[in-house]
């Protein structure tokens, strides 16, 4: 990672805090009125972190299509794109088991999350990403390695509470939960009209 100061705590939690309600938020919203579930991704410059594409959930369409997956099939549908060691890759949920090797695969040295797995599983009703790591990978929550040869994550729930003005990116993160709620509850009220296998 670089050692910019948009690199610190407060300010790239700032700015991830930015890229999910002004840029994945939206596209999601419409996501979960497809039929989609909620989990969105997008991918950062780290020179400046600007955004360089953000994308959504689209299960309906194909059931690999997560939201960091859809983000990356888009990114490498671009004609020109930058290089993933110059990028950071942000995730509105910790990647699932297959998002975190598609991750890999596509060469990004970092990602960053706002919702945990446990978070996934409690407030979302959507369990599986815990399920599968502890029946095919048999790791109990929390036991991949967060830090290894390929890359760093972290939660941006870390940075905030790193940051000097953690009280008010926390209640902006707060803000972002309301929403991400209330598009939970539709998802959840009409997932039986679709044919997403795990659901």
């Amino acid at each position: 990672m670089t050692t910019s100061p948009a690199f610190a705590p407060s300010g790239l939690a700032a700015r991830l805090l930015d890229v999910i309600e002004n840029d994945i938020l939206p596209l999601t919203e419409k996501g979960v009125a497809a039929g989609n579930k909620v989990f969105g991704a997008a991918i950062l410059r780290k020179s400046d972190l600007s955004l360089v594409l953000a994308e959504t959930n689209n299960e309906t369409e194909n059931p690999l299509w997560h939201g960091e997956v859809h983000t990356l099939k888009r990114f490498y549908e671009m004609g020109e794109r930058p290089d993933t060691k110059d990028l950071v890759f942000l995730s509105t949920h910790e990647p699932c088991s297959m998002c975190l090797s598609a991750i890999t695969w596509a060469g990004f040295d970092n990602f960053y999350y706002f919702f945990s797995h446990e978070d996934s599983r409690d407030a979302f009703s959507i369990p599986h990403d815990l399920k599968i790591l502890k029946e095919v990978f048999k790791l109990e929550p929390g036991q991949y390695a967060r830090k290894n040869a390929y890359w760093v994550s972290d939660a941006i729930a870390a940075l905030i509470a790193d940051a000097p003005d953690r009280e008010r990116l926390q209640a902006r993160a707060e803000a972002i939960r309301a929403r991400y709620a209330a598009l939970s509850d539709s998802y959840q009220s009409s997932k039986g009209d679709n044919d997403i296998p795990l659901n």
